[in-house]
């Protein structure tokens, strides 16, 4: 091969790797055959590609976790980028991203600043809103954790205490979060309007914490139909008189006549 052909080889390489490691870092751990079909290469050749990223330390095996009964067989083999790799690929975008951050709390303040936070997050609220409102209260967090999980946040729910907690294994805008807040308190605002209930963030990757996590509340449980009335009737006291009732006064005129008779 001459060099000109080899430069042209290892050039497409670099792209097809690339490919590869913006569809792991958006949507979170893949298998090969996940990769070769969204990719559209064969699944050999990603496997070399892979195997080349795992040696250079961009991206790392592990197995991948089954939600639900294991089939027969060993897991498969999913690639997850690793920080390395993280730090690599986003370096120049996160960089352009502090620039024009600072420029706008610059030109126009904390509150240009807060209200960009709250249109960029607030695409993310968009396209999860279906999502969450599509399954019962109790399990919106479940399904906003899988919808994040597609976008590349690595996320999952744990359950803790008088609720649960929707931990994020990876931030895509962590290295811009450490220096703008802004970004984390805007996704948390969304998550509190998703899931209809005040939820906290209880830690964050862009702080230094290992996992972003936020505490859900269970959700408040409906009143059942007539639970109202039945206490109020059970509080209500029995010894009330009716005084429209000719009964109650012939029973009481009877027993002050018997009580009269027997203390004199």
């Amino acid at each position: 091969m001459s060099g000109a052909a080899h430069a042209d080889a290892e050039a497409g390489h670099e792209s097809t790797r690339e490919r590869v490691a913006r569809v792991i870092l958006e949507r979170g751990p893949q298998t090969a055959a996940a990769l070769a079909d969204r990719l559209g290469v064969t699944p050999a050749a990603i496997r070399r590609h892979l195997d080349a990223m795992v040696a250079e330390g961009v991206v790392a095996a592990r197995e991948q976790r089954i939600r639900g009964p294991r089939g027969r067989g060993r897991p498969a083999k999913v690639f997850a980028i690793t920080d390395e790799g993280r730090s690599a690929f986003h370096q120049a975008y996160d960089d352009l991203a502090v620039s024009a951050l600072r420029y706008i709390r610059e030109t126009g303040g904390e509150d240009a600043l807060e209200a960009f936070a709250r249109l960029l997050v607030g695409r993310l609220e968009e396209r999860y809103r279906s999502v969450a409102t599509a399954f019962p209260a109790d399990e919106g967090t479940t399904a906003l954790a899988e919808a994040l999980s597609e976008d590349g946040y690595a996320a999952s729910v744990e359950p803790a205490g008088a609720g649960e907690q929707l931990c994020q294994h990876h931030c895509p805008v962590a290295h811009v979060a450490e220096q703008f807040p802004q970004l984390c308190e805007a996704e948390t605002e969304v998550f509190s309007r998703l899931l209809g209930r005040h939820v906290q963030r209880l830690a964050t990757i862009a702080h230094g914490d290992g996992v972003c996590t936020t505490h859900v509340p269970r959700p408040a449980r409906p009143a059942r139909p007539g639970a109202s009335q039945a206490a109020e009737q059970t509080t209500s006291p029995d010894t009330t008189t009716d005084s429209t009732n000719p009964t109650t006064h012939a029973t009481t005129r009877s027993v002050r006549s018997r009580t009269g008779r027997n203390s004199s």
